[in-house]
């Protein structure tokens, strides 16, 4: 069953154990449920509260969330569960535009230092510096993606990488996409 539990962490451990708390917590409430609004707002929740637990740079994330293709149009995301300030509303897949579109338009992660370097970036919040984009596909398609921003430059890594990679494809898996 679903307890709010879930979302605590431990201050004193490594990001890799932060991570694999976040995956086990994930995988439980994704069992008997595959609703992706539902399982995606939780997954968007344990993110932002394990971020918040780890030194710097983990706890300068500022924003943590999804994006969804949308089902219409098949060229556009559309923002989904989040946490963090108000964000952009829409971002083109064809053409790709900033780091999202461009992660949803390769179907490959994209893992920024420093997000003024980056052709094209789409600043929804002035105050991001990094950001990891990775991408939730099911079936060769791209139906969402990871999104997670933070305030100083360097922000994420391989060890980032790893286990938002992983989670993707659990979530991929254990979704009934739109």
């Amino acid at each position: 069953m679903v307890h709010a539990d879930a979302s605590n962490f431990a201050t004193n451990i490594t990001k890799e154990q932060a991570y694999e708390q976040v995956f086990k917590e994930a995988e439980a409430l994704l069992d008997g449920q595959r609703n992706w609004v539902c399982n995606l707002s939780n997954t968007a929740s344990l993110l932002w509260h394990v971020y918040k637990s780890l030194p710097s740079p983990s706890s300068e994330v500022n924003w943590a969330g999804f994006y969804t293709l949308c089902p219409t149009s098949h060229t556009t995301l559309i923002l989904g569960p989040f946490q963090g300030k108000v964000a952009c509303q829409t971002i083109s897949i064809s053409p790709a535009r900033g780091v999202c579109g461009t992660a949803a338009s390769t179907a490959t992660t994209q893992l920024v230092a420093d997000v003024e370097e980056f052709p094209g970036h789409i600043a929804c919040d002035g105050d991001s510096r990094s950001e990891i984009v990775v991408p939730i596909v099911v079936g060769g398609v791209v139906k969402g993606i990871i999104d997670v921003d933070c305030k100083v430059v360097g922000g994420f890594d391989e060890v980032d990488r790893s286990w938002l990679e992983k989670l993707a494809v659990l979530l991929g898996e254990g979704c009934d996409w739109p």
